[in-house]
């Protein structure tokens, strides 16, 4: 049993720290080669390279705060909010592998974007789609992993509830 919980301990580290890596690897390369608000064209103009710092949250949410609003706001909630996520990864064994995953991708994009805040004051945000009908604000991979972490633990937790209102009427009627 103790060899396990180590097993799940190193696995959600290893997530989240490779989550973490890709994120500071990516903004540093950034930093280190683009120009603040140049634009690099990949793949036509659906997909633009740029550089971006962003004192606020998502979309500069926040970014006109008082810098002790700032704090609170935008790194002391999170921590707190990461540490529990952390937390019930470690502690909850009835996680899913699926449930795992996603809370890990949050912590390590939280991490990640939280690692800019504290170092520099602001989060470098550098990707940008433009699909048309379909145009996102400017990202950085914390970002995507904060997302498709949040989209796996939604889609899960909306299936685990329909399961449960599945099996619920199903006890019902064999108590009757």
């Amino acid at each position: 049993m103790k060899k396990r919980l180590i097993a799940r301990i190193v696995l959600i580290l290893t997530i989240v720290l490779v989550n973490i890596s890709c994120d500071q690897v990516s903004k540093s390369a950034v930093r280190k080669h683009v120009k603040s608000h140049e634009e690099i064209h990949l793949i036509n103009d659906n997909f633009i390279l740029t550089k971006v710092e962003n004192t606020g949250a998502a979309l500069s949410l926040g970014s006109d705060l008082s810098p002790v609003m700032k704090s609170i706001v935008l790194i002391g909630l999170p921590i707190a909010a990461l540490i529990a996520f952390l937390g019930m990864a470690m502690v909850n064994q009835q996680l899913t592998i699926g449930f795992l995953l996603g809370i890990c991708f949050i912590v390590g994009g939280g991490i990640g974007n939280l690692i800019d805040r504290i170092a520099y004051g602001s989060v470098t945000d550098f990707l940008h789609i433009d699909l048309g009908l379909v145009r996102t604000g400017v990202f950085n991979m914390a970002d995507v992993s904060i997302t498709l972490g949040g989209i796996a633990v939604l889609v899960l937790y909306v299936r685990e509830s329909r399961k449960k209102k599945q099996i619920e009427p199903a006890e019902e009627l064999e108590q009757e």
